[in-house]
């Protein structure tokens, strides 16, 4: 008997993934967990939220206008509304639940080798220059308080000297939540910016780049190895990032970059106009309203005539955007532990831009996916499957003074 052949549309195996010299190390059980997590999320953006929507478009808007005599105001009302549906409550339950065991597998895989991680990581950085932390630098409350997509600790929490756990899991777990579509070393979203750049300003030669929020460096390392005359720094809060940050680098072969524990609200220690180019990436929506306007003056401060900053994010709620969509996004600011993404994707960031210092006209806009190993892993530009916050396609807005 000759069955169908189907052709296989989800996500690759997490055997495929690349590997460094402080990657935690995993055994079977903890693969195949990955596995599952990964399936689970990709299914759940295929399968279960199409239906998600017929529901809310068939079922739950027409009966809360009906009952209201008025079309829905807002994403607000819209999501009101969806709460009583099953669909919603099943697929937002079995998401929420994702979330939570992918961050129990990534810890757990990190803890119970971190005293060997945090060892490989002091080898390759001990001495170093280019790690500079802060030990006296207070957490912000806005980070402090949150832990940021069901990460404990968040960034920067830490259990021992030198400890890198938070820093090794945020790395080798990052494939769950993604589907593998930022590639085998989580850097797509890093390898499209360099491209949009080569694209839109081929002859922009910056000398200093400056990441702010760059955590273990996923989307700086790429732009490094771009531009390798260039001396790339990467600023975050967690000095558990920073230290697995600069291991992974040097393991990775990539000497031009130094990371730096400080407060994106306070760059003082760098002098004024001294970056041609200052990069975010998927950092904005974890950002208090007041530490957002705070950045981006930082931002202007620090950029050098003739330089670039660009932001890479989600994509801004706006009146054309359907209210299911705006819904759907906004999940991550009530099941996710991202308490600031609702508000800093409503606001007017060319206004924002322009209050920090930067000229209407020297606003840039755009997009980019992530660019990956097409043989192996799936590409976000390839893929019509919306999954409202985790495909890894993002809006571009920047200023070029």
């Amino acid at each position: 008997m000759n069955t169908p052949q189907v052709s296989y549309d989800g996500p690759p195996d997490y055997r495929v993934i690349g590997r460094h010299g402080v990657f935690p190390e995993m055994g079977h059980d903890e693969i195949e967990r990955v596995n599952f997590l990964t399936q689970m999320n990709r299914h759940l953006s295929t399968r279960v939220v199409p239906g998600v929507k017929a529901a809310f478009l068939t079922e739950v808007a027409p009966a809360a206008e009906k009952a209201a005599g008025h079309p829905l105001a807002d994403r607000h009302d819209a999501r009101k509304a969806l709460l009583d549906h099953p669909a919603f409550r099943f697929w937002s339950a079995i998401r929420r639940m994702t979330m939570e065991q992918r961050q129990q597998a990534g810890r757990w895989t990190a803890i119970r080798q971190r005293q060997e991680l945090a060892d490989k990581a002091a080898e390759l950085t001990q001495g170093d220059a280019r790690l500079e932390l802060d030990p006296g630098l207070a957490i912000p409350r806005y980070v402090s308080a949150v832990d940021h997509h069901c990460m404990p600790g968040s960034y920067h929490q830490e259990a021992f000297p030198g400890d890198v756990t938070n820093g090794a899991n945020y790395d080798h777990g990052n494939f769950v939540t993604t589907g593998g579509m930022l590639g085998k070393l989580a850097d797509g979203g890093g390898h499209a910016v360099v491209n949009w750049i080569r694209r839109n300003l081929p002859d922009f030669k910056p000398h200093k780049i400056l990441e702010i929020g760059g955590t273990v460096g996923h989307s700086s390392l790429p732009i490094a190895q771009a531009w390798p005359e260039a001396e790339m720094t990467i600023v975050d809060l967690g000095a558990p990032m920073l230290r697995y940050g600069l291991a992974r680098a040097k393991s990775l072969g990539i000497d031009n970059v130094r990371f730096v524990q400080a407060s994106g609200e306070d760059l003082s220690r760098f002098p004024d106009q001294c970056f041609d180019w200052i990069q975010t990436t998927m950092f904005l929506h974890e950002l208090s309203t007041r530490s957002l306007a705070n950045i981006l003056r930082e931002t202007r401060r620090l950029l050098k005539p003739g330089g670039i900053v660009l932001h890479v994010e989600q994509p801004q709620y706006t009146p054309d955007m359907p209210l299911f969509e705006q819904v759907m996004r906004d999940w991550d600011a009530y099941y996710n532990n991202e308490p600031f993404w609702s508000r800093m994707h409503e606001l007017d960031l060319d206004q924002a831009m322009i209050d920090a210092g930067f000229k209407r006209e020297q606003l840039i806009h755009g997009g980019v996916t992530a660019v990956v190993d097409k043989d192996l892993f799936p590409d976000a530009a390839d893929d019509e499957t919306e999954d409202y916050g985790r495909k890894a396609a993002w809006h571009v807005i920047g200023a070029r003074v």
